[in-house]
């Protein structure tokens, strides 16, 4: 076979808990306990994205660890978007007895697409940015990088499954594919490589990252238009990892749905950068909505000020305003009197 790239053995595409914990005596643990490579991917790309973003929202003046209160609400629900997207753009996969309707659940199996997720974690960031008090457009400008950078992770998700390669090619970079494999054309030879379209994105995802750092810090791009630049660069490089893609998917005017999207990720990459720069020409005030700004100043956070020195204060200021309420000063013999003037403690009387 000529030099190409070769796929993983289907071994890893689980790592096998069960078995391993059964072998140290820990037979109480079921040997089907598995964690799916595809699933690790994703995780890697998650945590990458978080820690990358937190570090950009912290430049902003936003409080550490807050992107860990959106992301509670923006990955599951970016993650329940995926996969109603991916379903309803693979019908035939998934409808049409109980049997195919129950492996909707079947999430481990692979089978979610980004724009759904970028639909679900959308409203999840909204729902996360209200509770916190932090800019929509802001996080979102923190976050598109990270995007990128998770997607890359992700991707090789797909190379471990086997799954979502493009049309035959004779190139040196060409990927193999099992002909047992149930996705494998009908009709092809032992031995077809197919174009790597989880690579292409890989790099191009990968680019995308310094591209969108270079941006936003030499225009300091703000009010979504980091997100914008996502949108668009998304939605350029998966419009054509699409148009060469084999994998069965719901055509509609002729075109994949996800070609559909893509350009739609482009729409609306385009709007929304112009709808802001015209609305926002200058920089963002805050990180934070107005009155909910965070201060990193108070190690506490309480309207009690109270200390345990201000009881032995006041007792010692109290001891003080007594005596110089009954000192008096009289005048000589002779001399006129002033008594019942009262003089604070330390005043020295002049003559």
């Amino acid at each position: 076979m000529p030099l190409s790239i070769p796929s993983p053995s289907e071994a890893w595409q689980a790592i096998h808990l069960g078995e391993w914990l059964n072998s140290l005596g820990l037979t109480f643990v079921s040997p089907n306990l598995s964690i799916r490579t595809y699933a690790i991917c994703i995780l890697v790309g998650i945590i990458a994205a978080t820690i990358l973003t937190n570090q950009r929202l912290k430049a902003r003046g936003a409080e550490s660890g807050v992107v860990l209160d959106i992301a509670l609400w923006a990955v599951p629900l970016g993650i329940i978007g995926a996969r109603i997207f991916h379903v309803v753009t693979h019908p035939d996969d998934y409808f049409g007895s109980a049997e195919k309707m129950l492996h909707i659940l079947y999430i481990w199996e692979g089978g979610i697409a980004i724009f759904g997720s970028l639909i679900g974690g959308a409203i999840g960031v909204y729902i996360g940015c209200r509770m916190t008090g932090v800019r929509f457009w802001t996080f979102a400008d923190a976050l598109a990088p990270g995007l990128l950078l998770a997607q890359a992770f992700g991707r090789f998700g797909n190379y471990f499954n086997h799954e979502l390669y493009g049309v035959p090619t004779n190139a040196w970079w060409g990927l193999e594919i099992e002909k047992s494999n149930p996705a494998f054309p009908a009709g092809l030879p032992a031995g077809t490589l197919f174009q790597p379209t989880f690579l292409f994105e890989v790099i191009w995802n990968v680019a995308g990252v310094l591209v969108i750092l270079y941006l936003s810090k030499k225009f300091t791009l703000q009010w979504g238009k980091t997100l914008s630049v996502y949108l668009i660069w998304y939605g350029l490089g998966r419009s054509y990892f699409e148009s060469i893609r084999i994998d069965p998917s719901l055509i509609f005017l002729g075109v994949r749905t996800n070609i559909w999207a893509a350009w739609g990720a482009i729409l609306v990459g385009v709007i929304i950068f112009v709808v802001q720069s015209r609305r926002h020409p200058g920089l963002e005030p805050s990180a934070y909505v107005p009155g909910r700004q965070w201060s990193p100043t108070a190690a506490v956070d309480s309207a009690d000020t109270y200390s345990e020195y201000d009881e032995t204060d006041n007792d010692a200021d109290l001891d003080n305003y007594s005596h110089s309420e009954s000192a008096t000063v009289s005048a000589p013999q002779g001399g006129a009197a002033t008594s019942g003037k009262s003089v604070t403690s330390g005043t020295r009387l002049k003559s």
